[in-house]
């Protein structure tokens, strides 16, 4: 009995035990791969000063090429935060680390995902940065307009996604001008389509006019007839997927 009862004491002394790992004994290319998939506002506000070698890291404008400002940016962290700044001012601040990030991409920004805080001043220096967008990802944005979108998007020919939830009022004008600037668009996804009358099916003929490589679509809260389906099944041969 006395040897069983002692046998886990001397297990642990037999242990042998380790200091932590050296992040900074990381070889480069490892320790940009984890770096590079933080969300922004942690990169701006810790990661990137943590030490010299990460603040080198983040020289590289490569780095920069998405701007996630909605991972991480939760109701329950805003209101935490509102507590102590007022809640514009705290997108304020979004925006200002938002117009950093920018900055540090020069010209090399392919994702860009906000929430809430974008502003038409915002997109107006998105737009004048020269990067070449892949991916927009708009969430809960109420103070922008559709002009100002639209100096953004017509700059950008190469973007594939468009994630646009609950911003501002859609049209048809709006979706055949994203069609023609954006030939090769692949994924699009918005809310809302406004009820009543036939907005829904102009939108749907709009995507079906302008949008051939359409490949994924979802539309939130719509009232799509069959007139307007048929639009978005015979003007995109490329359609995987249909979420209504």
């Amino acid at each position: 009995m006395a040897s069983t009862s002692l046998s886990p004491v001397m297990a642990i002394e037999n242990l042998e035990f380790t200091t932590k790992p050296n992040w900074l004994e990381l070889p480069r290319d490892i320790a940009i791969n984890i770096l590079q998939r933080l969300p922004t506002l942690e990169i701006v506000t810790s990661a990137s000063v943590v030490c010299p070698l990460w603040w080198n890291i983040f020289k590289d404008p490569f780095m920069w090429s998405t701007i996630d400002m909605l991972t991480g940016i939760t109701i329950d962290a805003i209101t935490e935060l509102t507590q102590r700044v007022s809640y514009f001012g705290y997108l304020s601040k979004l925006e200002k680390i938002c117009r950093y990030a920018v900055d540090r991409s020069r010209g090399h920004l392919k994702n860009l995902y906000i929430l809430k805080f974008a502003t038409d001043d915002l997109l107006s220096t998105i737009a004048k940065s020269e990067s070449n967008l892949r991916c927009i990802r708009l969430k809960e944005c109420y103070e922008i307009s559709n002009e100002a979108f639209c100096e953004v998007v017509k700059k950008q020919p190469f973007l594939e996604e468009l994630d646009i939830y609950h911003c501002y009022d859609l049209g048809r004008s709006f979706f055949e001008y994203i069609g023609q600037c954006c030939p090769h668009m692949k994924s699009l996804k918005f809310f809302p389509c406004e009820k009543g009358d036939d907005k829904c099916d102009n939108v749907a003929f709009a995507i079906g006019k302008t949008m051939t490589e359409l490949c994924h679509l979802m539309i939130f809260h719509n009232e799509l007839s069959n007139d307007g389906l048929l639009a978005i099944i015979d003007g995109c041969p490329l359609l995987e997927s249909l979420d209504l």
